[in-house]
């Protein structure tokens, strides 16, 4: 199983560096959350090493938050790209609790 993963993980890297350098990381997004997390967030632009990234509202923002280092790791290594952080926006009239 291990090596299942290790086999996907690289062709994931392969195509994923195979976009323009300033699109490596918003495609990778998907990867490096996973299937749950791309489905309620959207990947907004990569600038100047920070990926911008829409929630659906605060709650989502600050979980995601606590991962965001983890995150970064993940999108470094599938993008080749200096990942430095991510920056999660509320999505237009998202609750505030």
């Amino acid at each position: 199983m291990e090596n299942a993963r290790g086999t996907l993980q690289k062709i994931v890297m392969n195509a994923v560096r195979r976009v323009p350098a300033e699109q490596a990381p918003i495609v990778a997004w998907p990867f490096a959350c996973g299937r749950a997390v791309a489905e309620k967030t959207r990947p907004l632009d990569f600038k100047e090493g920070v990926l911008r990234i829409e929630v659906p509202d605060f709650r989502w923002r600050s979980q995601l938050f606590d991962m965001a280092r983890q995150y970064v790791g993940m999108l470094r290594e599938y993008s080749g790209q200096d990942v430095r952080r991510i920056d999660f926006v509320v999505r237009d009239g998202g609750e505030q609790k």
